[in-house]
Protein backbone atom coordinates (compact mmCIF):
# COMPACT_ATOMS: atom_id res chain seq x y z
CA UNK A 1 0.00 0.00 0.00
CA UNK A 2 2.86 2.39 0.85
CA UNK A 3 5.51 1.08 -1.56
CA UNK A 4 5.87 4.51 -3.19
CA UNK A 5 6.55 6.25 0.11
CA UNK A 6 10.29 6.65 0.63
CA UNK A 7 11.69 7.48 4.08
CA UNK A 8 15.23 8.42 5.10
CA UNK A 9 16.45 7.21 8.51
CA UNK A 10 19.52 9.14 9.71
CA UNK A 11 21.14 7.97 12.93
CA UNK A 12 24.73 7.13 13.85
CA UNK A 13 23.60 4.04 15.80
CA UNK A 14 23.34 1.06 13.48
CA UNK A 15 21.02 -0.68 15.95
CA UNK A 16 18.53 2.19 15.85
CA UNK A 17 18.56 2.33 12.04
CA UNK A 18 18.04 -1.43 11.68
CA UNK A 19 15.22 -1.46 14.23
CA UNK A 20 13.31 1.42 12.63
CA UNK A 21 13.93 0.06 9.13
CA UNK A 22 12.51 -3.31 10.12
CA UNK A 23 9.33 -1.82 11.61
CA UNK A 24 8.76 0.67 8.79
CA UNK A 25 9.40 -1.88 6.04
CA UNK A 26 6.79 -4.12 7.64
CA UNK A 27 4.29 -1.39 6.78
CA UNK A 28 5.50 -1.27 3.20
CA UNK A 29 7.65 1.86 3.30
CA UNK A 30 10.86 2.08 1.25
CA UNK A 31 13.85 2.98 3.46
CA UNK A 32 17.20 4.68 2.87
CA UNK A 33 19.79 5.03 5.64
CA UNK A 34 22.47 7.54 6.64
CA UNK A 35 24.94 7.13 9.50
CA UNK A 36 26.05 10.74 9.77
CA UNK A 37 24.68 14.22 9.17
CA UNK A 38 26.71 14.91 6.07
CA UNK A 39 25.39 11.81 4.29
CA UNK A 40 21.88 12.57 5.53
CA UNK A 41 21.93 16.09 4.09
CA UNK A 42 23.35 14.94 0.75
CA UNK A 43 20.70 12.23 0.41
CA UNK A 44 17.90 14.56 1.51
CA UNK A 45 18.87 17.19 -1.05
CA UNK A 46 19.41 14.71 -3.88
CA UNK A 47 16.26 12.60 -3.39
CA UNK A 48 12.57 13.27 -2.90
CA UNK A 49 11.64 11.67 0.41
CA UNK A 50 8.14 11.60 1.83
CA UNK A 51 9.58 11.94 5.34
CA UNK A 52 12.92 12.02 7.19
CA UNK A 53 13.63 10.53 10.64
CA UNK A 54 16.63 12.51 11.84
CA UNK A 55 18.80 12.02 14.92
CA UNK A 56 19.80 15.20 16.72
CA UNK A 57 23.36 14.18 17.68
CA UNK A 58 25.30 12.81 14.68
CA UNK A 59 28.91 12.96 13.47
CA UNK A 60 30.07 15.59 10.95
CA UNK A 61 26.82 17.61 10.97
CA UNK A 62 24.23 17.49 13.74
CA UNK A 63 20.51 17.09 13.09
CA UNK A 64 19.73 20.74 13.83
CA UNK A 65 22.11 21.94 11.12
CA UNK A 66 20.87 19.29 8.67
CA UNK A 67 17.30 20.49 9.17
CA UNK A 68 18.33 24.15 8.92
CA UNK A 69 20.08 23.55 5.58
CA UNK A 70 17.26 21.36 4.29
CA UNK A 71 14.66 24.04 5.01
CA UNK A 72 16.44 26.47 2.68
CA UNK A 73 15.17 24.50 -0.33
CA UNK A 74 12.80 21.71 0.79
CA UNK A 75 9.67 21.21 2.87
CA UNK A 76 10.16 17.47 3.52
CA UNK A 77 8.51 16.51 6.85
CA UNK A 78 11.08 15.81 9.58
CA UNK A 79 10.81 13.83 12.81
CA UNK A 80 13.75 14.53 15.12
CA UNK A 81 15.15 11.84 17.43
CA UNK A 82 17.21 12.73 20.47
CA UNK A 83 18.61 11.10 23.59
CA UNK A 84 18.20 14.40 25.41
CA UNK A 85 14.90 15.25 27.01
CA UNK A 86 15.60 18.90 27.73
CA UNK A 87 12.98 21.34 26.52
CA UNK A 88 15.62 23.61 24.97
CA UNK A 89 16.59 20.93 22.43
CA UNK A 90 12.97 20.41 21.47
CA UNK A 91 12.43 24.12 21.01
CA UNK A 92 15.61 24.45 18.96
CA UNK A 93 14.40 21.64 16.69
CA UNK A 94 11.06 23.32 16.13
CA UNK A 95 12.73 26.65 15.41
CA UNK A 96 14.69 25.22 12.47
CA UNK A 97 11.63 23.51 11.00
CA UNK A 98 11.27 20.11 12.67
CA UNK A 99 7.69 18.83 12.48
CA UNK A 100 7.71 16.30 15.31
CA UNK A 101 10.01 15.21 18.11
CA UNK A 102 10.65 11.83 19.76
CA UNK A 103 12.91 11.35 22.79
CA UNK A 104 15.03 8.21 23.15
CA UNK A 105 14.46 5.57 24.42
CA UNK A 106 11.28 5.13 22.40
CA UNK A 107 8.96 2.39 21.27
CA UNK A 108 9.40 1.55 17.56
CA UNK A 109 5.62 1.29 17.32
CA UNK A 110 5.35 4.89 18.54
CA UNK A 111 7.70 6.01 15.76
CA UNK A 112 5.62 4.15 13.16
CA UNK A 113 2.44 5.80 14.46
CA UNK A 114 4.08 9.24 14.42
CA UNK A 115 5.33 8.62 10.87
CA UNK A 116 1.84 7.66 9.69
CA UNK A 117 0.26 10.68 11.42
CA UNK A 118 2.76 13.12 9.90
CA UNK A 119 2.40 11.58 6.45
CA UNK A 120 -1.39 11.99 6.70
CA UNK A 121 -1.03 15.66 7.64
CA UNK A 122 1.54 16.46 4.96
CA UNK A 123 0.28 14.49 1.97
CA UNK A 124 -2.57 15.38 -0.38
CA UNK A 125 -5.48 13.03 0.19
CA UNK A 126 -7.69 12.13 -2.78
CA UNK A 127 -11.20 13.33 -2.05
CA UNK A 128 -14.17 12.21 -4.10
CA UNK A 129 -17.07 14.62 -3.93
CA UNK A 130 -20.29 15.18 -5.80
CA UNK A 131 -20.91 18.27 -7.90
CA UNK A 132 -21.71 20.09 -4.69
CA UNK A 133 -18.48 22.08 -4.25
CA UNK A 134 -19.61 23.30 -0.84
CA UNK A 135 -18.75 19.83 0.49
CA UNK A 136 -15.08 20.57 -0.12
CA UNK A 137 -12.84 21.89 2.65
CA UNK A 138 -11.62 25.07 0.94
CA UNK A 139 -10.93 28.41 2.61
CA UNK A 140 -10.95 31.35 0.18
CA UNK A 141 -9.70 34.87 0.88
CA UNK A 142 -8.53 37.72 -1.33
CA UNK A 143 -5.04 36.85 -2.60
CA UNK A 144 -5.01 33.43 -0.91
CA UNK A 145 -6.85 30.09 -1.07
CA UNK A 146 -6.28 27.07 1.19
CA UNK A 147 -7.54 23.81 -0.31
CA UNK A 148 -7.43 21.54 2.72
CA UNK A 149 -8.74 18.55 0.75
CA UNK A 150 -5.74 18.72 -1.59
CA UNK A 151 -3.41 20.15 1.10
CA UNK A 152 -2.53 23.10 -1.13
CA UNK A 153 -2.03 26.82 -0.59
CA UNK A 154 -2.62 28.99 -3.66
CA UNK A 155 -1.42 32.61 -3.57
CA UNK A 156 -2.47 34.81 -6.49
CA UNK A 157 -2.95 31.69 -8.60
CA UNK A 158 0.44 30.20 -7.69
CA UNK A 159 0.86 27.15 -5.44
CA UNK A 160 3.45 27.65 -2.70
CA UNK A 161 5.37 24.96 -0.81
CA UNK A 162 5.03 24.91 2.97
CA UNK A 163 6.31 22.54 5.63
CA UNK A 164 3.59 20.64 7.52
CA UNK A 165 3.88 22.96 10.52
CA UNK A 166 3.81 26.11 8.37
CA UNK A 167 0.69 24.79 6.64
CA UNK A 168 -1.01 23.88 9.92
CA UNK A 169 -0.19 27.28 11.41
CA UNK A 170 -1.63 29.13 8.41
CA UNK A 171 -4.75 26.97 8.34
CA UNK A 172 -5.32 27.38 12.10
CA UNK A 173 -5.12 31.18 11.87
CA UNK A 174 -7.13 31.40 8.64
CA UNK A 175 -10.02 29.35 10.01
CA UNK A 176 -10.55 32.00 12.70
CA UNK A 177 -10.07 35.29 10.84
CA UNK A 178 -9.53 38.39 12.96
CA UNK A 179 -9.26 36.34 16.17
CA UNK A 180 -6.09 37.02 18.15
CA UNK A 181 -4.14 34.01 19.44
CA UNK A 182 -1.33 34.26 21.95
CA UNK A 183 1.84 32.29 21.37
CA UNK A 184 1.08 29.72 24.07
CA UNK A 185 -2.24 28.87 22.42
CA UNK A 186 -0.63 28.55 19.00
CA UNK A 187 2.11 26.35 20.42
CA UNK A 188 -0.40 24.00 22.04
CA UNK A 189 -2.86 23.97 19.14
CA UNK A 190 -0.45 23.63 16.22
CA UNK A 191 2.51 21.82 17.75
CA UNK A 192 0.36 19.95 20.28
CA UNK A 193 2.97 20.25 23.00
CA UNK A 194 2.04 21.55 26.42
CA UNK A 195 5.08 23.49 27.52
CA UNK A 196 5.89 27.10 28.23
CA UNK A 197 9.39 27.34 26.88
CA UNK A 198 10.98 29.61 24.35
CA UNK A 199 8.06 30.96 22.32
CA UNK A 200 10.39 31.93 19.47
CA UNK A 201 9.26 28.66 17.88
CA UNK A 202 6.03 30.40 16.88
CA UNK A 203 7.78 33.62 15.84
CA UNK A 204 10.24 31.73 13.65
CA UNK A 205 7.49 29.89 11.80
CA UNK A 206 5.44 33.06 11.33
CA UNK A 207 8.51 34.77 9.88
CA UNK A 208 9.17 31.93 7.41
CA UNK A 209 5.49 31.76 6.49
CA UNK A 210 5.36 35.47 5.71
CA UNK A 211 8.53 35.23 3.63
CA UNK A 212 7.07 32.43 1.51
CA UNK A 213 3.74 34.21 1.05
CA UNK A 214 5.43 37.49 0.14
CA UNK A 215 7.25 35.89 -2.78
CA UNK A 216 3.88 35.59 -4.51
CA UNK A 217 1.93 38.39 -2.82
CA UNK A 218 2.87 41.05 -0.29
CA UNK A 219 -0.85 41.47 0.38
CA UNK A 220 -1.17 37.81 1.35
CA UNK A 221 1.83 38.05 3.69
CA UNK A 222 0.32 41.10 5.40
CA UNK A 223 -2.78 39.06 6.31
CA UNK A 224 -0.76 37.50 9.14
CA UNK A 225 -0.72 40.36 11.60
CA UNK A 226 1.39 40.74 14.74
CA UNK A 227 -0.60 41.92 17.73
CA UNK A 228 2.15 43.41 19.86
CA UNK A 229 2.38 42.04 23.38
CA UNK A 230 -0.14 39.30 22.60
CA UNK A 231 0.45 37.15 19.53
CA UNK A 232 -0.90 36.88 15.99
CA UNK A 233 -4.09 36.98 13.97
CA UNK A 234 -5.18 36.40 10.38
CA UNK A 235 -6.69 39.68 9.23
CA UNK A 236 -8.98 39.96 6.24
CA UNK A 237 -8.74 43.55 5.09
CA UNK A 238 -11.31 45.52 3.17
CA UNK A 239 -10.91 45.26 -0.60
Amino acid sequence: MDQNIKILIADDEDRIRRLLKMYLERDGYSIDEAENGEDALNLALKNEYSLIVLDLMMPKIDGIEVCRELRKTKTTPVIMLTAKGEETNRVQGFEVGTDDYIVKPFSPREVVLRVKALLRRSSPVPVFTSDNSSAKDIVVFPHLTIDNDAHKVIVEGEEISLTPKEYELLLFLAKAPDKVFDRETLLKSVWQYDFFGDLRTVDTHVKRLREKLSKSSEDAAKMIVTVWGVGYKFEVGQE
